[in-house]
């Protein structure tokens, strides 16, 4: 199911339908990647890359970079509001494991720049077992700490925006009674009403009129509720 794309979180997107990970400890069996997969653009993280990406620092970098386009350390530092030393070994890492590389063609000798080298993030927690298990859950519990961060600097920047903006934007949550394979189809269909809609592309010239929009998309079983729990029952073991 897909997640950022970052903090842009152009970053992000859990997906069970991914190709399988690189990880030995993970299933083997071959599954087909989403339809909007592209292994040019995209990244699907296995055990040695997720432990390159799972830091808050990292992924709001991944993020301003997918959303904003390319940046300096000292830029980064301003927007993120922490020192351009961190931020350079932060980027350092994430170069390291592939997230980020760098932008000679915008280099000035003194200033190295960094652009993000995929435009989406895909993540499926069953590929990555073992140990890497526990750092997923990490990944992705930093990933929804930065989901709501965003609504929350947005609900702050509302009432500041023009009259069309505001009426336009929504935030709404809905509840259904669903099966695993219903859950799954809405997503499905949820996906192909998105991906009519114009990408990113901080790169490119923006049409008139035109503003980054996110559109965050959460579907999982509510909380607490009966009917998921393990065969077995809460707590227990056979």
């Amino acid at each position: 199911m897909p997640e950022p794309s970052d903090p842009s979180l152009s970053a992000a997107s859990t997906d069970p339908a991914l190709s399988p990970s690189s990880d030995p400890t993970g299933p083997t069996a071959a599954v087909e990647p989403p339809p909007d997969f592209d292994p040019v653009h995209d990244i699907t993280l296995d055990a040695r890359s997720l432990r390159g990406l799972a830091h808050p620092v990292r992924l709001k970098i991944v993020g301003l970079l997918r959303a904003e386009g390319p940046a300096t350390a000292t830029r980064l530092a301003a927007r993120l509001g922490i020192n351009s030393g961190a931020t350079s070994y932060h980027l350092r890492q994430l170069a390291l494991h592939g997230f980020v590389v760098e932008a000679p063609d915008l280099g000035t000798g003194r200033d190295r720049w960094w652009r993000a080298a995929h435009r989406t993030t895909w993540y499926d927690p069953t590929a990555v077992g073992g140990d890497s298990r526990e750092l997923g859950e990490a990944y992705l519990r930093t990933v929804a700490r930065l989901y709501a961060d965003r609504m929350l600097e947005a609900v702050a920047e509302m009432s500041t925006l023009p009259d069309a903006w505001q009426e336009a934007g929504t935030l709404s949550d809905y509840v259904f009674r669903l099966t695993p394979a219903e859950l799954e189809q809405l997503i499905e269909d949820v996906s192909v009403v998105l991906r009519r809609y114009r990408r990113i592309d901080p790169e490119a010239v923006a049409p008139e009129g035109t503003a980054p929009v996110a559109f965050q998309f959460q579907a999982f079983p509510l909380p607490g509720a009966p009917g998921v729990e393990a065969p077995d029952g809460p707590g227990e073991t056979s």
